[in-house]
C-alpha cells in the first residue's frame, strides 16, 4: 500500500491530548498526516511534513477520527414505521415491538438479513462511521441468533449475542426455561460468531438474576459482557453491569447516585443513546451528571427497527449537545474514543501514530459544525484503514 500525505487541513482533531492543543482533543491546525500500511506514521504542523508517495489536500477541511457506533441491531426484517407513528400520537414505548421484529426476521431469508444489514452499514460509512458493533437479538431461537451473528460477522468483527433481548412468546410462561436455552443450546450455537454477550436487563425483558445467570455463563466461552440498562426506568441493569465487570452499561437513561458511583468506581463506560430518546420522546440521560462524576461516556446510535432507525452518529453528536448539554468536544470525543473503549479498541477513535487511519473529512472548518448545523451532510470523505471509501 502506498503511504499517503494528507494535507491542507485546516482542523485536526487527534483525540491524543499529548500533542496540538493539548486537550482531550489534542486539536491541531494547518495540519498534514501520513498514511502508511493503513496507520498514521506521522501526525503534525503542514509545513514540517514529510513526503510520502502520493498527497492530497484537504483544503482547509477539518478531520476527525471515524466515528465508533458502538451499540447497535442491523440483523432484522420487517418495518415498524406504524409504531413509530403511533408513539408520535401519544402511545408510550414499552419495548412490546421487539417481538414483531422477531416474527419478520425469523422468516426471511439469509439474502435477505444480509443484504439490509449492507444496506445499512453503507448508510453508516457514508456518515462518518468506520467501527461498527452489531449485536443478534432478533431470532430467539438457537438457529436464528446463530445465523444473525455469522450475518453480522460479515461486517465487523464486534458482534454481540443477545439471546437474552426478550423472551419470546413461546416461552411466555416459562423463563426459566427460556434462560436455559439462552445459556444452554444457543449460547453454544452463537459462540464462534460471537465477541461480547448482552442482557437486556429491565422489568419485562430480564431481572438481576437472570442477567447475572446469563453474563456469567457467557464469561465462561469468554464472551465478555455488555448490559441494556435502566432505560425504561430505574433498576438494576448499572449494578449488575459494574459487578460483572462488563465493558459498558448502555442507555443508562433513569440513574440513582449509587448508579452512577458504581459506573465511576468501576470504569464501566457509560454509552448513552440519545436517538432512543429523539424517537419515543423519553427523558435524556444526565451526561452531565455522569461526566461530573468522571464515568467514562460513548456515544452510540442504536441503529434499530423500532426504538431508534437512524444510522447518523453526526445526529447523535447534534443531540448530545442540544439535549443533553454537552459540550460539542464532549460529544465528539464520546463518539469517537468513547466507543473505543466501550469496545475496548485501542488502535480506532484518534488519530495518533500507530493508530488505524480511520478518518473523515468534513465538509466544514471545525468540528463544531456537528452540532453547528445539524442534519446538513458535512461527511466529504471516509478513509478506513488507510483506504478511502467514501
Amino acid at each position: 500500500m502506498a503511504s499517503v500525505l494528507l494535507t491542507g487541513i485546516g482542523e485536526l482533531v487527534t483525540n491524543d491530548p499529548t500533542v496540538g492543543d493539548r486537550s482531550r482533543l489534542g486539536l491541531l491546525t494547518d495540519a498534514a498526516l501520513v498514511v502508511d500500511d493503513g496507520h498514521v506514521a506521522w501526525v503534525g504542523d503542514r509545513v514540517a511534513a514529510p513526503e510520502a508517495d502520493t498527497s492530497v489536500d484537504a483544503g482547509g477541511r477539518a478531520v476527525i477520527p471515524g466515528f465508533v457506533d458502538s451499540h447497535s441491531h442491523l440483523v432484522f426484517a420487517g418495518d415498524r414505521s406504524a409504531e413509530f407513528a403511533a408513539r408520535m400520537t401519544g402511545e408510550p414505548y414499552t419495548a412490546g415491538g421487539i417481538r414483531t421484529t422477531v416474527a419478520a426476521t425469523r422468516a426471511a431469508t439469509d439474502e435477505t438479513l444480509t443484504a439490509g444489514v449492507g444496506r445499512l452499514v453503507a448508510e453508516m460509512s457514508r456518515q462518518g462511521t468506520t467501527t461498527i458493533e452489531i449485536k443478534s437479538g432478533y431470532g430467539l431461537t438457537a438457529h436464528d441468533e446463530s445465523r444473525a451473528l455469522a450475518i453480522a460477522r460479515q461486517f465487523t468483527d464486534e458482534t454481540t449475542y443477545l439471546g437474552a433481548h426478550v423472551v419470546p412468546s413461546e416461552y411466555a410462561d416459562d423463563v426459566a426455561s427460556y434462560v436455559e436455552l439462552v445459556t444452554g443450546p444457543m449460547l453454544e450455537a452463537s459462540r464462534p460468531y460471537a465477541h461480547w454477550i448482552d442482557v437486556f436487563c429491565e422489568d419485562g425483558a430480564f431481572d438481576a438474576d437472570q442477567a447475572r445467570t446469563i453474563l456469567t455463563a457467557g464469561a465462561s466461552v469468554g464472551l465478555t459482557p455488555r448490559v441494556h440498562a435502566n432505560q425504561l426506568g430505574p433498576g438494576p441493569g448499572v449494578q449488575v453491569a459494574c459487578e460483572v465487570g462488563a465493558a459498558s452499561a448502555d442507555h443508562c437513561t433513569h440513574l440513582t447516585d449509587a448508579d452512577v458511583a458504581a459506573l465511576a468506581d468501576s470504569g464501566v463506560v457509560a454509552t448513552l443513546l440519545p436517538g432512543v430518546e429523539f424517537s419515543t420522546r423519553s427523558p435524556y440521560p444526565d451526561a452531565r451528571q455522569l461526566l461530573a462524576a468522571g464515568v467514562t461516556v460513548a456515544l452510540a446510535s442504536d441503529c434499530n427497527p423500532g426504538s431508534c432507525y437512524t444510522s447518523s452518529m453526526p445526529l447523535c453528536v447534534a443531540l448530545a449537545v442540544r439535549e443533553m448539554q454537552m459540550s460539542p468536544a464532549e460529544a465528539l470525543w464520546s463518539a469517537t474514543g468513547g466507543g473505543a473503549l466501550a469496545l475496548r479498541l485501542d488502535k480506532v477513535g484518534w488519530l495518533g501514530v500507530g493508530a488505524s487511519a480511520d478518518l473523515v473529512v468534513l465538509d466544514a472548518p471545525s468540528y463544531i459544525h456537528l452540532a453547528y448545523r445539524p442534519g446538513v451532510p458535512l461527511v466529504s470523505t471516509v478513509w478506513r484503514r488507510g483506504r478511502q471509501v467514501v
